[in-house]
């Protein structure tokens, strides 16, 4: 069985079922000795909301947030697989049907904007396909 996949956060803020996790995402190479030199290299931070009644956890704690493989896999797709694909795609019908690549390429990225409107209306579904678990920092071997 494949590992979680884990990232280390700080806990940002604990509400009455949510626990807001800031974690630090940082590129492959951000380790890298010639980073700042790369303009690969990437580091952000973003804050993860996780669905949690225990009231194990206090503001400053650090922690674990935890999710499984496939979690990853279906984030990929939802926002970098699929969107290319219809851009792709209204690209070489919009091209096809008109003749004008001006028009297959607005009709390449109109196509987004029906795209993000159903993930927006489906942002509920969405969030209990996403499940993260917390886990405290001391308690896992790193």
């Amino acid at each position: 069985m494949r590992d979680n996949i884990r990232h280390r956060g700080k806990v940002e803020k604990v509400g009455k079922h949510k626990v807001f996790v800031r974690i630090e995402q940082q590129a492959a190479c951000s380790a890298c000795h010639a980073r700042t030199a790369c303009l690969a290299s990437d580091k952000k931070e973003k804050i993860i909301e996780v669905d949690d009644d225990s009231g194990l956890y206090s503001v400053d704690e650090q922690v674990f947030v935890s999710a499984q493989p496939a979690t990853g896999f279906l984030a990929v797709a939802v926002a970098f697989v699929i969107p290319l694909a219809l851009v792709i795609i209204a690209l070489i019908v919009g091209t096809g049907k008109s003749g004008n690549e001006a028009v297959g390429g607005l009709a390449g990225l109109s196509v987004l904007i029906p795209y993000y409107l159903i993930l927006y209306a489906l942002r509920d579904k969405l969030k209990k396909k996403f499940v993260f678990t917390l886990s405290k920092a001391q308690d896992t071997l790193t």
